[in-house]
């Protein structure tokens, strides 16, 4: 029986704690099986979430004892959160034997010194926060989770849901966290190194019409010619105005919007279809199986088969 300590305070986010504790409830061949769960406030005293709910809490920080794993959620109360609550977590937090964290809870950890030296992620609006108040961390602003030694941040919100299964997944195996994911209908099938969020939605979308039907026009098109040459005589600009006036509209320059794009409808169709790779490489652009497996393990850390074995859904084998 693992012990799972959930942190509450004022303006907490309900979906970082409700999300993750559905999980570890959820597994084991009964509910409560496997985890024992508890929540914990300053002082005992129920808190109201960041949309209004009220969470009563199992006791005090102060008389908790020292869990398996220790999960710090975020909200609106991550900003400015109470001293005491800073140093409890600065004092217990590496008593846990696993310290996790999700959304803007890593501002806490952040706070208290606990992710000084590691690698981390948060909310992506709240990343550059992170590194410019805490140099000392090694922020990741994409991947959905990181792991680093026994602590783990997500990123925002739902993403706490992907780490709470990878979790009991290494708890309990495959299988017990697929049982997990089934019941709560969702997919495992995001590894901690996906994405935040899609490419459009990461991106800006342009301000002028031609540049966004340019957007649009990537997004639909990724097999075919993508060269700047190409997107600029569609957008009707010269190769040199497209490219300012695309990375200063959107973000980021085209061809980090191309190469983010394939990568995202290849992991799609990796994920989806039962198209073979050298079929796929095509279809997205990247001409060979080799382009594409470069891409995928510079990106991803994995080959498009690997990633594929892992990620895709197991009724679609």
């Amino acid at each position: 029986m693992r012990t799972v300590l959930v942190v509450l305070f004022d303006d907490v986010q309900s979906l970082d704690v409700s999300g993750p504790v559905e999980v570890f409830a959820g597994a084991g061949a009964r509910p409560g099986d496997a985890y024992r769960i508890s929540t914990a406030s300053l002082d005992g005293a129920p808190v109201r979430t960041s949309s209004g709910l009220t969470l009563v809490p199992d006791g005090a920080l102060a008389d908790a004892l020292v869990p398996h794993t220790l999960l710090v959620p975020g909200g609106r109360g991550t900003r400015t959160p109470p001293g005491a609550l800073v140093d409890w977590l600065r004092e217990h937090g590496p008593r846990a034997e696993r310290l996790v964290s999700v959304c803007t809870g890593a501002l806490l950890l952040a706070g208290a010194g606990l992710l000084d030296g590691r690698r981390a992620t948060t909310h992506w609006a709240f990343c550059d926060k992170l590194a410019r108040d805490h140099p000392a961390v090694e922020v990741e602003p994409d991947p959905v989770y990181v792991r680093d030694g026994h602590v783990a941040t997500s990123a925002g919100v739902t993403a706490g849901i992907d780490l709470a299964l990878a979790l009991v997944e290494e708890d309990l195996g495959r299988e017990a966290a697929l049982a997990v994911a089934r019941a709560l209908v969702v997919f495992l099938r995001r590894p901690g190194n996906q994405a935040q969020f899609s490419v459009q939605l990461a991106a800006q979308t342009a301000q002028r019409a031609p540049l966004r039907e340019v957007q649009q026009w990537i997004t639909e098109h990724p097999g075919e010619d993508l060269s700047v040459e190409a997107l600029a005589a569609r957008a009707r600009l010269s190769p040199r105005h497209f490219t300012r006036a695309f990375r200063g509209e959107t973000g980021v320059t085209p061809g980090r919007y191309v190469d983010r794009t394939r990568l995202e409808h290849a992991r799609r169709l990796l994920e989806d279809t039962a198209d073979g790779v050298e079929e796929i490489s095509r279809a997205c652009g990247y001409g060979t199986p080799e382009a594409m497996r470069r891409a995928f393990v510079k990106a991803l850390g994995s080959a498009p088969a690997e990633y594929r074995r892992r990620f895709r859904p197991a009724s679609t084998h």
